[in-house]
């Protein structure tokens, strides 16, 4: 008698297959325009983000409301979205030239518009992983408000437990809270929380803003009032996805307008036919690296470079980033504040204009060229860089970048080590696709061994979402022979976009240079490290500017210079 082997399915296969059905769902909603999340349109969203349970969505799967993740979410979404039954996502349609406040969630840069109490417009001109990202996050919130709804609820009948009508009272009552009444509400609000006195205290400073001291209580309250209301009166919440956005979605619309002004700039400056060299980075690695210490005369003493730089990464010294931002342009520091809608602002270097202590001519040799452009998000990495990349047209006639390398660095969720490791990728996978993206990295691991620091080499995984990813599907790509080191999303879009210019369209120099180097934020295989745990702080200050050094050191090739 023959022997089977049943196969069962792995929790990695589940999660993975999760996944795959969440994009193509949202995928099928984006195209029909609309969809009730808590209706039966959303079902297999729910359904999936449920079988998934994303590590940074903590408790979604139990009963308990999940804390951490709704500060996480909470910080990602605009201010007063718990209280609107209507999301409509749109493109860049004009509401900046109205007058409509513009909405900044605190940690995603997206323009957010009350439209009325019912309806918040929020603009999507970052491409589908931020529409994925909104979803997601969306699902989410509306997933835990029910909870908070069965929690309440007593009877069909609309009859409401006493704790939840305390929290009414609260949230109604006009002014600040004194501490006595906020510790009573508290109280209340754990109860039907499942949560304890001391857990709640403590998440609760983490909702605080300026607008409002006492925001957790009505995000609690308001999310299951919606809830509430569509158990009871079917009046369920909607997001729709408007006609423009529908029918710009993929179009590079945003970063054709991005990388044209960049181009028309260099062009004015007699800059685009010198060697350039792209770094994609924040917005002041680079120019603290450069003129930190030649602007900070008297505050560097006694300091070390390091110093200095965790001194600029706090919010309190204002006036030292100034006296370096104001170093920077006198020297030819070029700044585009973004304009197109991509949300990523430029700086331009010019090398021959740097102080000589920083950067020495050679006669006969061009001066570099340095672009740096802020952080794309997740797909959007392939539209602004593939954009930037083409040849400038002008008056029928194309002009070719010289662009001699391109360095990208980011952060990144590491699976084999913890927050500031630094990670070498050798590659690029991207997740739900068999594409693979190996490459020549100019940076290695040795380029880092007197910083101190952990250091990775390996493969990394482009995720379709980092909000997304669990424990389960990250440990088999870890363990398995794919031997990944850590996880982030624009790496694939990025290679993609460099070796179809570089290799297919010719644009670029077919030996065009490439630098990846990631710092780890998380490590989401570990409890309590991942990006729900909270931010770096000061520990991601060594790993980000000993990145930024070793690349500035490859491009300006002056290795006895300050680096």
């Amino acid at each position: 008698m023959s022997q089977f082997h049943i196969h069962t399915r792995t929790r990695a296969q589940e999660s993975s297959s999760a996944i795959e059905r969440m994009y193509i769902t949202m995928r099928h909603l984006f195209n029909r325009g609309f969809y009730k999340p808590m209706g039966v349109s959303g079902e297999t969203l729910r359904e999936a983000l449920l079988i998934l349970r994303p590590e940074i969505y903590g408790s979604i799967a139990e009963e308990k409301i999940e804390l951490q993740g709704l500060v996480y979410v909470i910080d990602r979404l605009p201010y007063g979205i718990e209280e609107c039954r209507y999301i409509n996502l749109t493109s860049d349609e004009g509401y900046k030239n109205s007058h409509f406040e513009p909405i900044i969630p605190l940690k995603r840069r997206r323009h957010c518009y009350r439209i009325d109490e019912e309806q918040m417009n929020i603009e999507v001109t970052r491409g589908r992983s931020e529409i994925y990202d909104i979803l997601t996050h969306l699902t989410f919130l509306y997933v835990e408000s029910h909870k908070i709804m069965r929690q309440v609820l007593i009877n069909d009948e609309g009859n409401l437990i006493r704790d939840w009508e305390k929290l009414e009272e609260a949230v109604n009552r006009k002014g600040k809270l004194t501490q006595e009444q906020k510790e009573i509400a508290l109280t209340h609000t754990a109860n039907f929380l499942g949560r304890t006195f001391e857990e709640v205290s403590e998440v609760y400073p983490q909702f605080s803003c300026k607008e409002d001291p006492d925001r957790f209580l009505k995000i609690i309250y308001y999310l299951g009032k919606g809830a509430i209301a569509e158990h009871l009166r079917d009046e369920k919440r909607l997001i729709t996805f408007s006609p423009v956005l529908r029918e710009r979605l993929g179009h590079h619309i945003h970063g054709e307008r991005w990388a044209y002004r960049i181009k028309q700039e260099l062009l004015s400056k007699g800059l685009l036919e010198r060697p350039i060299h792209i770094i994609s980075a924040n917005m002041h690695s680079v120019m603290n690296s450069l003129f930190a210490e030649i602007s900070l005369t008297t505050e560097k003493r006694g300091k070390s470079r390091l110093d200095l730089f965790e001194m600029l990464s706090k919010s309190e010294n204002e006036k030292m980033r100034s006296k370096v931002n104001k170093k920077a342009m006198e020297s030819g520091m070029v700044y585009l504040k973004d304009e197109s809608g991509t949300n990523i602002d430029v700086q331009i270097f010019d090398a021959a204009r740097l102080p000589e202590s920083i950067y020495t001519p050679t006669e006969g040799v061009e001066a570099p060229v340095i672009i740096v452009m802020d952080y794309a998000f997740g797909e959007q990495a392939y539209e602004t860089m593939d954009e930037l990349l083409k040849p400038l047209m002008q008056n029928g006639k194309r002009t070719f970048l010289n662009v001699d390398s391109v360095s990208i660095m980011g952060k990144a969720g590491i699976l084999e080590g913890g927050k500031g490791d630094i990670m070498i990728p050798s590659s690029h996978i991207f997740e739900g696709t068999a594409d693979n993206y190996p490459f020549k990295n100019q940076l290695k691991k040795k380029n880092f061994e007197d910083e101190g620091l952990n250091v990775c080499t390996g493969s990394m995984i482009t995720v379709l979402g980092t909000s997304l990813q669990n424990r389960d599907i990250l440990r088999f790509f870890h363990e398995s022979t794919w031997n990944v080191i850590g996880l982030e999303m624009e790496g694939a879009h990025y290679q993609k976009a460099i070796q179809s210019a570089s290799k297919i369209r010719g644009s670029i120099n077919p030996k065009v240079k490439v630098r990846y180097a990631y710092y780890a934020s998380d490590n989401p295989l570990e409890t309590g490290s991942t990006l729900a745990s909270g931010g770096l702080g000061t520990t991601g200050v060594k790993p980000t500017y000993a990145i930024t050094e070793k690349m500035l050191k490859q491009i300006l090739e002056q290795p006895k210079k300050i680096f």
